[in-house]
């Protein structure tokens, strides 16, 4: 559905809304550009304020309907290093709130001459209208839709996964949790496939396995200690409560009982396991607080890591910039 509209006639990434059918050679184009932003990240040090150039006389509005903190700070970080100009959108207090379209809203930003729109919309497919209905010149990048996609997470996912394990053919990856809610573990799961991965499990009760996710060329597993067997990265997913309109589960406790992952369980792992999650962590429900930055955790690297990703994409989309 989505990649004739993110991949434009020059076969350039035109917008960024699912990592459905987008080829291996672009996120592996992607993943090596944002190597080079991190190196260069590093070689200046902690306190180092280098920009790159690429988006200079470009505006990126972050166009946020939902609450986030790592996704807007880092898309906002990363527009900046690429000496954009950047507005974060208050939404709640915006025309919205007064009964303008999402259609109006758009097209009267437009009108401001904007380049970009990264969006986060609590409804699935929101960035795929706003990419159907920009005009021309104007990018649309999905900061996450409802329960669709979240391309840059996964993104980041797999840039992290590459710096321990760059042979994505050997391994195993276990994604636990709330995958029925999750935009998250849609998009990790065809990243995954698209790199090669040879196997990738979906670890959750039963009433929250999406239907038909076996389709994406996953296995489901609704035994945790079965799931996590010879795996080499363990991916947790937070339980949404707040998306859950019926009993999904009996307790949080008794999630956390059955599939949260605790020292014991982890003691049981292959010894260069890597766990991470994409955050907000709910400790004591899908992870126990000392193995969430405990030493086979990556998590806080995912967070870092979220800056060079988010502005490889924006330079590819909007500088032009390629491997």
């Amino acid at each position: 559905m989505s990649d004739n509209l993110q991949i434009g006639r020059d076969g350039r990434l035109r917008h960024l809304l699912t990592m459905e059918g987008l080829p291996r050679t672009l996120l592996l184009q992607i993943l090596d550009q944002a190597e080079r932003y991190a190196a260069d990240r590093r070689a200046e040090g902690a306190h180092g304020d280098k920009k790159h150039p690429v988006l200079h006389g470009k505006t990126v509005v972050n166009l946020f309907f939902e609450a986030s903190t790592r996704t807007r700070t880092t898309f906002e970080l990363a527009a900046k290093r690429l000496a954009a100009d950047v507005v974060n959108l208050q939404v709640s207090a915006s025309s919205t709130s007064k009964g303008e379209t999402l259609l109006d809203t758009l097209k009267t930003l437009e009108a401001m001459q904007v380049d970009m729109f990264v969006i986060r919309h609590e409804a699935s497919g929101a960035a795929h209208f706003f990419a159907q209905h920009a005009a021309p010149g104007v990018a649309i990048l999905n900061a996450g839709d409802g329960r669709h996609a979240h391309p840059t997470q996964a993104l980041l996912d797999m840039f992290t996964i590459r710096r321990h394990k760059p042979d994505f053919s050997k391994l195993s990856v276990a994604i636990v949790g709330d995958a029925l809610h999750s935009r998250v573990a849609r998009s990790d799961i065809h990243a995954l496939r698209t790199l090669g991965a040879r196997d990738v499990r979906l670890v959750a009760p039963r009433p929250l396995v999406p239907t038909g996710i076996e389709h994406l060329g996953v296995k489901v597993f609704n035994e945790l200690e079965a799931g996590l067997d010879g795996v080499d990265v363990v991916i947790l997913l937070r339980l949404q409560t707040e998306r859950m309109l019926g009993a999904f589960l009996p307790s949080t406790g008794e999630f956390h009982r059955d599939f949260g992952l605790t020292r014991e369980r982890l003691a049981k792992l292959k010894p260069d396991v890597l766990v991470m999650h994409p955050g907000p962590i709910n400790r004591g429900v899908e992870i126990e607080g000392d193995v969430a930055y405990g030493e086979r955790s990556v998590i806080l690297e995912q967070v870092a890591h979220g800056v060079a990703v988010r502005m490889a994409v924006m330079a590819m989309i909007l500088g032009g910039e390629a491997a």
